[in-house]
Formats: structure tokens, C-alpha cells, sequence
């Protein structure tokens, strides 16, 4: 009887570190914290919308742009707060891709894939906003500061950011507009989801 016990807990503790040692097995030991909510996010929205609306008025002389992959949606966003709910008028919209201005797009073992750039407007002497979701090494601002200049010579570039990932800078860059700032260690992503894209307006942070 005993050596039955024996054989089949040998058994489980063997399959168990089978278990763990599978490369699949991680995924399931990643934990997320809900750093905002939805409605955490729309009421941050409108904070964002009226800063802006403060330093830039009309908007006549401004024009908004979202970095992508993830910044349009929030520019989209928050186009939509300051036409509909502002009521400012034709507030110029553009989307802009970075990926092969990026100082380190060769390093990537995987093909890169280059998203739309859509700028239907003038920056030639105009104040440009950049808009990302999460401000981390400060890689993909320095990028979209080369990018633009393929568009004109803005007389002034500010930086718009849902979260700002502190102690992880890698470059001298710092939003002109936060939402929140987040503290977060190598091994966390702040992961932000849009109700349009990913089904729910969140942000998690996630922890390998």
C-alpha cells in the first residue's frame, strides 16, 4: 500500500514539473491589476479634452496626432469629446506610423509591419499634439519627431499620453499631458484596451 502511495505521488510531482517546464505554461501564471475602469478612462478623457481645449482654444493653428498603433485611438477619441461635447469645430485629425523611423526596428527578429499614415493636414507652423496611449522609453515620441518632419516644420510639438510609465525613460522625453502616471518594473506592461478594438475600454497591468 505504501509503495502504491509512493509510486503514484512520484507520478503527480513528475507530471506537475512537466507541467511547469512546458513553454505554454507561463501564460497561466500572469496576473493583471485593473489600473482604470471605464469610467476612470472617460472622466480622464475629458480632463485631457479640457487641457487642451485651455492652452489651444479654437484649435484653429493646432493639429492632433496619433502615434501609431495605439495612439489613434485615442486621438480619435478624443476628437470626438471636443467636436461633440465641446463643440469645436473641424479640429484637424492625423494618424502617423513610425515604425521604420524607430532607432531600433532592425533589431526585431520578427518582420515589421507598417501601419497607415494618414495626414490630411498642414503642420507646416502649427502646433502639433502627439497622442500615444503609453509613454514607457520614450523611443516611439523620438521616432514621431523624425517622421513629422517628413509633413513640415511645426512651430510647436507637445506630447498627450494616457499613462505615463515612470522610472523607464530611456530618452529625455516627458508628456506635456498625462492621464495617470504608473509606476511599473521591467517585468509589468501596461496593457490598454479601446471599447472600438479590443471590446472594453481598460487598463490592466500585467505581471508575468
Amino acid at each position: 500500500m505504501r509503495g502504491f502511495f509512493y509510486y503514484h505521488s512520484f507520478g503527480f510531482i513528475f507530471k506537475f514539473l512537466h507541467y511547469l517546464c512546458h513553454p505554454n505554461t507561463f501564460g497561466y501564471f500572469m496576473s493583471q491589476k485593473v489600473l482604470l475602469n471605464a469610467k476612470a478612462i472617460n472622466i480622464i478623457l475629458h480632463r485631457l479634452a479640457c487641457q487642451l481645449i485651455e492652452k489651444h482654444n479654437d484649435f484653429t493653428d493646432t493639429v492632433l496626432i496619433g502615434i501609431q498603433p495605439r495612439g489613434k485611438y485615442l486621438a480619435n477619441r478624443l476628437v470626438a469629446l471636443l467636436e461633440q461635447d465641446y463643440k469645436i469645430k473641424n479640429v484637424q485629425l492625423g494618424h502617423l506610423d513610425i515604425t521604420f523611423y524607430r532607432d531600433d526596428f532592425r533589431r526585431s527578429d520578427k518582420p515589421l509591419e507598417a501601419k497607415s499614415t494618414e495626414m490630411d493636414c498642414v503642420v507646416e507652423n502649427k502646433n502639433v499634439v502627439f497622442i500615444d496611449d503609453v509613454l514607457y522609453t520614450g523611443r516611439s515620441v523620438n521616432a514621431a519627431l523624425t517622421a513629422i518632419q517628413t509633413f513640415g516644420r511645426p512651430s510647436e510639438i507637445e506630447l498627450l499620453v494616457l499613462i505615463d510609465r515612470r522610472f523607464s525613460r530611456h530618452l529625455p522625453i516627458q508628456p506635456d499631458y498625462r492621464g495617470r502616471q504608473v509606476d511599473a518594473i521591467n517585468n509589468e506592461k501596461v496593457l490598454v484596451k479601446w471599447l472600438e478594438n479590443d471590446g472594453e475600454d481598460a487598463v490592466y497591468l500585467v505581471t508575468k
